[in-house]
C-alpha cells in the first residue's frame, strides 16, 4: 500500500493510436509543490513513427530538467486534471482508512498518494506508477451495478467496504466529481456510472438524463446516456468518450480541462470566464469558428436548463500534442435552488455571471456571432425545450411531484429571461 509519505511518481501515457502506455518523466513533491520532469527515454522518441508529445503545452514542453510551475501553482493542471476529485478521494479514504473515512479530511493524504491509490482507467491517456519501468494497472473485475450502488451506499455512510465491494468501486476512484459513480464495461462500450445520493431531494441522476437528452435533441454535442435500475435505484450511464476500442484493447485520448486552460486551480476558478475560454478557442483549438457556436449553445442551455455547476473542470478539451478539440458536454446536471436568482460557476459578461440570457446576447460578438444569430439559438434551444419536455420525462419515467418541481424553477426559471 502506498505510503503517506510518497514523494514521487512515474507518470506514463497512452501516445496517439496506442494501446499500451508509454513512462513520460517523474512527478517529485517537495515542501507542498510537485514539480515534473521528463525522462530521457521518452524526450529521445521525438523521430519515433509515434514521436512523444508535451502532456501538455505551454505547461508541460517537451524540454529536459524539472519545468517550473506555472504562477500560482502547486501542481502542473494537466496532471491535477487526472487526479480524483471528492467522490475518489473518499472511496481512497474508505479503502485505506476504513469507518474513519467519513470524518477524515481528504487533505490527511497527499496529491501523490492519491494519483497512486486511484484507479489506472482514470479519464484522458495519463496513469502513475511506482516504476519507471513496468506498468501494472491498478483495476477491479467488471462489477454488476448493484455491487457498485451497495458500495457507493457504504462509502456515503463511512462504512468499511468489504474486500469484494471494496474493489468493485476502487476502479472508479480516479475520476473527477463529488457524487458517487463509478466505471463499467458493458457490450464493448466503457461507461461512467452516476447513482442516488441518500442525500438527494429530488431525482437528480433522471434530472442530469433530461438535461443531456434535450440538449442533444438542441443539436449540442454531448456524451450519449441511458438510465437503468439496479437494486431498486436509479444509474445514469454516460459513455465514455475518451477511449476507442482497438480489437480486445483500448486506445485513449488525452484530455485537459479548461481549468488548466486558464492556468488557474481550484482556488482560483472564481475567475474563470465564458470571455477567456472564447479567446482561447480562437487562437488555440481546431474549427474555431464551429467551436464558438457549439460552447455559446452550451452557455445558453446550462442557463435555460438550470445548470450552474459550470465550472472550469466541466469544460475540457481533447489535446493531440499540437491542437486543442472540444469535447462533447457532459455533468449538465440541474442544480438545485431556492428561489429564482442564480449565476453560473463561469463569469459571463465581464464580472457578471447572473443566470440571465441577456448577458449571453451582450457577449454574442466575443463568440463570433451576430446579435441575430446569437438570438435564434436562444430561442430554438428554449422552443426545443419546450416542445421536448413531456416526451424526455416520459422517458425517464419522472414522478410528477419531481416534474413539477423542476419545470420553471431548473428548466426556463423565470429569472432566466429577465431584463
Amino acid at each position: 500500500m502506498t505510503s503517506k509519505k510518497t514523494n514521487e511518481a512515474f507518470v506514463w501515457i497512452w501516445l496517439p493510436g496506442e494501446t499500451q502506455p508509454v513512462v513520460t518523466g517523474k512527478l517529485e513533491a517537495d515542501n507542498g509543490l510537485i514539480h515534473f520532469n521528463y525522462g530521457k527515454s521518452y524526450l529521445n522518441r521525438i523521430h519515433d513513427q509515434n514521436p512523444a508529445i508535451p502532456i501538455y503545452e505551454p505547461e508541460l514542453p517537451l524540454k529536459s530538467g524539472f519545468l517550473p510551475l506555472p504562477e500560482g501553482l502547486d501542481m502542473p493542471g494537466c496532471i491535477r486534471d487526472s487526479a480524483p476529485d471528492a467522490w475518489g478521494r473518499r472511496v481512497i479514504i474508505n479503502k485505506k482508512l476504513g469507518h474513519t473515512g467519513k470524518d477524515t479530511d481528504t487533505g490527511e493524504l497527499s496529491e501523490l498518494t492519491y494519483l497512486l491509490e486511484s484507479g489506472s482507467d482514470r479519464i484522458g491517456a495519463l496513469d502513475f506508477q511506482l516504476s519507471p519501468t513496468e506498468y501494472v494497472p491498478r483495476s477491479a473485475n467488471n462489477a454488476t451495478l448493484k455491487e457498485l450502488v451497495e458500495s457507493a451506499e457504504r462509502v456515503e455512510k463511512g462504512v468499511p467496504l468489504t474486500p469484494e465491494l471494496d474493489q468493485a468501486l476502487f476502479h472508479g476512484s480516479s475520476i473527477g466529481g463529488a457524487r458517487p459513480k463509478a466505471l463499467i464495461e458493458n457490450q464493448g462500450t466503457k461507461y461512467i456510472a452516476k447513482f442516488s445520493s441518500g442525500t438527494d431531494l429530488y431525482s437528480v441522476v433522471k434530472a442530469e438524463y433530461i438535461a443531456m437528452r434535450l440538449a442533444a435533441f438542441c443539436g449540442l454535442n454531448v456524451a450519449k446516456v441511458k438510465l437503468v435500475t439496479a437494486a431498486g435505484k436509479d444509474v445514469l450511464l454516460i459513455e465514455r468518450f475518451d477511449r476507442i476500442r482497438k480489437g480486445e484493447r483500448w486506445a485513449r485520448k488525452s484530455m485537459v480541462s479548461a481549468l488548466t486552460l486558464f492556468g488557474l486551480n481550484d482556488m482560483t476558478a472564481r475567475y474563470a470566464s465564458y470571455e477567456d475560454f472564447a479567446e482561447i478557442i480562437r487562437h488555440r483549438f481546431t474549427e474555431p469558428k464551429k467551436t464558438l457556436k457549439e460552447l455559446y449553445g452550451r452557455l445558453v442551455f446550462n442557463i435555460l436548463c438550470g445548470n450552474t455547476d459550470d465550472h472550469a473542470r466541466n469544460h475540457a478539451a481533447f489535446w493531440d500534442g499540437k491542437e486543442l478539440t472540444l469535447t462533447p458536454a457532459y455533468d449538465i446536471c440541474p442544480q438545485g435552488r431556492a428561489g429564482n436568482m442564480a449565476s453560473q460557476a463561469m463569469k459571463i459578461s465581464g464580472e457578471n455571471s447572473l443566470s440571465r440570457l441577456n448577458l449571453c446576447l451582450d457577449v454574442a460578438h466575443r463568440f463570433l456571432l451576430s446579435g441575430g444569430e446569437a438570438k435564434s439559438i436562444v430561442e430554438y434551444s428554449e422552443n426545443v425545450i419546450r416542445e421536448r419536455w413531456n416526451e424526455v420525462c416520459d422517458e425517464a419515467q419522472l414522478g410528477a411531484v419531481d416534474k413539477t418541481l423542476l419545470w420553471k424553477r431548473q428548466f426556463l426559471n423565470p429569472f432566466s429571461f429577465e431584463e
